[in-house]
């Protein structure tokens, strides 16, 4: 995809995301934070199934959505996107940047809301803080948007298997909270709005206002594609001289004002016209054997 389309695909999926999150915040803000649509029945089902190796692998799989886990992970995306040293470096100033900022804004969305967690009987886990959005869900969600971007950029052909498991990864980080009951449903379905309006507008101002030859993944070809064609053109243009120009050249002379073209005269054309007889022997004299 060109520059301006992924642009363009990534605003409209960042706007769609934030629009869907400003929805969900004003109904929970409306109701005060008390359980919405599926939240209750999801945690009374969780809670009434946790076996000891499901709870030990969930917190396994929770613990990786924060921490250094998710920082490590994007600075590895930023090694799998750039192709030359400067490129992996400003690609991982930008994932950082993205990943830190990201927190933050959660951070304070999360203190103006104001959501309280589930009652602390039905943890699981430890926890702290508000609930929404899901801090665990939107750290995960950014970290997994940011490898499937390195991935596709990388290989956009042979990424497919990696991308899926990356995006199940991303998703099962947000579904733990809810089954070890520190979580409502919504709170999850909340980080995972944020993540991809935050996601979608970081790749839009990149796509925008990156200058091309610091892309990440671009290649040197990519970036100076007008000189390559200049030089092209100037050689096809010396090759249609060289074409157009008659073999043997041409001699010209003036003579007054006009310019008159000699042909160039070869011995073997000399030497024919010596042995054969005058075309008008009656004029010149008689002729003689060739």
């Amino acid at each position: 995809m060109k520059r301006g389309e992924i642009a363009e695909l990534a605003g409209s999926c960042g706007l769609g995301a934030w629009t869907g999150l400003s929805v969900l915040t004003m109904v929970v803000v409306g109701h005060e934070g008390i359980p919405l649509f599926a939240d209750a029945d999801l945690l009374s089902w969780s809670v009434g199934h946790r076996p000891g190796t499901a709870v030990a692998v969930a917190r396994w799989v929770t613990a990786t959505g924060t921490g250094v886990v998710p920082y490590a992970l994007v600075v590895l995306a930023a090694l799998m996107a750039g192709r030359t040293p400067r490129q992996r470096a400003l690609a991982a100033a930008l994932c950082l940047s993205c990943l830190g900022a990201g927190q933050a804004l959660r951070y304070t969305l999360m203190a103006l809301v104001g959501r309280p967690r589930p009652p602390l009987t039905d943890w699981a886990t430890h926890a702290s803080g508000w609930a929404f959005p899901s801090g665990h869900t939107t750290t995960a969600a950014l970290t997994a948007g940011l490898l499937i971007i390195a991935v596709r950029v990388r290989g956009p052909r042979a990424g497919t298997p990696l991308t899926v498991v990356i995006g199940c990864w991303g998703a099962l980080v947000g579904l733990t909270r809810v089954y070890l009951g520190v979580h409502w449903f919504t709170d999850v379905v909340g980080g995972w709005l944020f993540a991809a309006g935050w996601l979608g507008l970081c790749l839009w101002a990149v796509a925008r206002w990156l200058p091309e030859r610091m892309t990440p993944g671009a290649t040197n070809s990519e970036t100076v594609p007008a000189a390559g064609t200049a030089m092209a053109a100037a050689a096809g243009t010396s090759s249609a001289r060289r074409t157009a120009e008659p073999p043997g050249g041409t001699a010209g002379r003036i003579t007054g004002g006009r310019s008159a073209t000699v042909p160039k005269q070869t011995d073997a054309a000399r030497q024919r016209r010596e042995d054969h007889a005058p075309d008008d022997p009656g004029r010149r004299g008689r002729s003689r054997p060739a």
